[in-house]
């Protein structure tokens, strides 16, 4: 039987997808999780100096799975391993390989269900339940999310711990009117950390179905 996939999508980076990953993870009991990466054959982002997985990338996808090759401390992969993930499997893929990567690594998930962080591999597969992360105070969303928005389940407005005022809440309201992504995904939920317990439970009621 296939596991249940759970997707945790992001507007942008550091939009808080590896904090809401790890709070599905300790709901989870006894769940996987996957981390997707695509890289690029080139320094990653803006500063040359940053760290990327330009050397990690091969004419075929790389996947690393369990404890020895996937965890580090503070690194994302690790952070799942510390919130209660039974196994971890990163892929690192160029976009060309999304979909054998993905597939690649789905064939190793013994659990009953995997959280999938990552946007790009939403385009080949169904995922069971899809949630898409925000912060407020990031008026902007990146092409592989806007693609997205039509097929995702429920959004998340992450707040780093420090709670969303009711004027951030308006802005980032009036903006998703007003950049069109109200149509695109009318009477969408919308959680926050509040209401977190809520969104673990819809996702475990997609579990269970």
């Amino acid at each position: 039987m296939s596991p249940t996939i759970i997707a945790v999508g992001g507007f942008n980076s550091n939009s808080g997808k590896t904090t809401l990953v790890c709070e599905l993870l300790r709901a989870l009991r006894g769940w996987e999780a996957l981390k997707m990466t695509r890289g690029h054959y080139r320094s990653c982002g803006r500063d040359p100096h940053a760290c990327c997985v330009a050397h990690l990338l091969s004419d075929e996808p790389v996947v690393r799975s369990g404890r020895a090759e996937t965890y580090a401390p503070g690194k994302d992969t690790g952070r799942y391993w510390d919130a209660g993930a039974t196994q971890v499997h990163w892929a690192v893929v160029t976009d060309a390989q999304v979909e054998a990567g993905f597939r690649a690594a789905l064939s190793r998930v013994k659990a009953p269900g995997v959280v999938v962080e990552g946007n790009s591999f939403l385009r080949s597969f169904e995922a069971d339940f899809t949630v898409l992360v925000a912060r407020p105070d990031v008026l902007k969303i990146k092409n592989t999310a806007r693609r997205v928005l039509p097929v995702a389940s429920a959004l998340y407005l992450s707040d780093a711990g420090e709670g969303i005022d009711s004027e951030s809440r308006a802005r980032f309201e009036r903006w998703w009117r007003e950049a069109g992504l109200e149509e695109a995904a009318p009477s969408l939920p919308v959680y926050t950390r509040e209401s977190l317990p809520e969104l673990t439970e819809r996702v475990a009621r997609a579990h269970a179905r």
